[in-house]
C-alpha cells in the first residue's frame, strides 16, 4: 500500500514538498500520522502552569478516521491515496466513489457499514481499528465539532471521495460561506497578517468610504470575527475575537 503526502501553500499550484508512505494497514496508520506530526504541522506551544502543553491543528481521532476510511473503502487497483496538507486545511482522497445505496447526506448519520475490501475491513475489525457500524464519518463530524472546527467537507471528486478538515472558521472558503463580501475577506486577512485593522486602513485597502467601512465592520463583529480593542473614537482598532 502506498499514501503520497504533500504540503501546498494555499492552493495546488504551490507544492512546497512530499514524502510517500509504503506498508501495510498498520504500519501505513502508524507512520503517515507520525510524518504528519514531525514534518507537515505545527504543533502550537501553550502553558499549563508551569508546564509546556503541544496542541495539534486538527484532533488526531479526526485524521485517524479518515486515514482508516480512505484505505478501507479504496479501489487498489486505482491510484493511491493523497493526502494534501495546505496552511488552512488537510484533505484526504481516494479512489473510488461512494458504494451504491450510500449518499453524502448518509454520511451525516447513521447507515450501514458497506467496506469496498472486506478481508480489508475484517482485519481493521478483528484489529480493533475498527467498529463496522458505519460510524467514521460520524466520528470525524462530531470530533471537528467538539474542537470548535467548522464542519468537515465530504464530497465525490475525480473519480473518489475526498475528505476535508478546515483549521478554523477564517479559512476563506469558510469566510465566503458566512456571506462575506471580498473587501471583508480582505480586510480578514489583513488582520491575520498584522494583528489588527483600523476603519481607516479598511477605506485604504478596499478603496471604500468611511461609511461602507464602518458597516461592514459592524457585521464582522456581528458574526464575532472582529472584536473592539483599544479606546474608542480616533484610537480604535479591531482584532481578531478571541475564544
Amino acid at each position: 500500500m502506498f499514501e503520497k503526502i504533500g504540503r501546498f501553500a494555499k492552493d495546488d499550484a504551490d507544492l512546497r514538498f512530499q514524502e510517500v508512505e509504503e506498508g501495510n494497514i498498520i504500519i501505513l496508520l502508524r507512520n503517515v500520522l507520525e510524518q504528519l506530526n514531525h514534518k507537515f504541522f505545527i504543533r502550537n506551544i501553550e502553558f499549563e502552569g508551569f508546564f509546556r502543553v503541544e496542541k495539534g491543528e486538527y484532533p488526531v481521532p479526526a485524521l485517524r478516521e479518515m486515514l482508516l476510511n480512505a484505505m478501507v473503502h479504496r479501489n487498489y487497483m486505482g491510484s493511491f491515496t493523497q493526502i494534501r496538507v495546505y496552511d488552512d486545511k488537510i484533505n484526504i482522497w481516494n479512489d473510488g466513489g461512494l458504494p451504491e445505496g450510500i449518499s453524502l447526506e448518509s454520511l451525516k448519520r447513521s447507515h450501514s457499514s458497506k467496506p469496498r475490501n472486506l478481508l480489508i475491513a475484517d482485519v481493521c475489525f478483528k484489529g480493533g481499528l475498527i467498529d463496522a457500524w458505519g460510524r467514521g464519518t460520524i466520528r470525524i463530524i462530531d470530533t471537528c465539532k467538539e474542537a470548535g472546527l467548522p464542519d468537515p467537507e465530504l464530497i465525490e471528486r475525480d473519480g473518489g471521495f475526498l475528505v476535508t478538515l478546515f483549521k478554523n472558521n477564517l479559512t476563506e472558503e469558510q469566510l465566503v460561506k458566512l456571506g462575506l463580501n471580498q473587501r471583508q475577506i480582505k480586510a480578514v486577512e489583513f488582520v491575520k497578517e498584522k494583528g489588527k485593522i483600523t476603519n481607516k486602513e479598511y477605506q485604504a485597502i478596499n478603496a471604500t468610504s468611511e461609511r461602507t467601512a464602518s458597516r461592514e465592520i459592524s457585521e464582522l463583529v456581528k458574526f464575532s470575527i472582529l472584536e473592539q480593542a483599544g479606546s474608542f473614537g480616533a484610537g480604535s482598532f479591531y482584532q481578531l475575537k478571541t475564544p
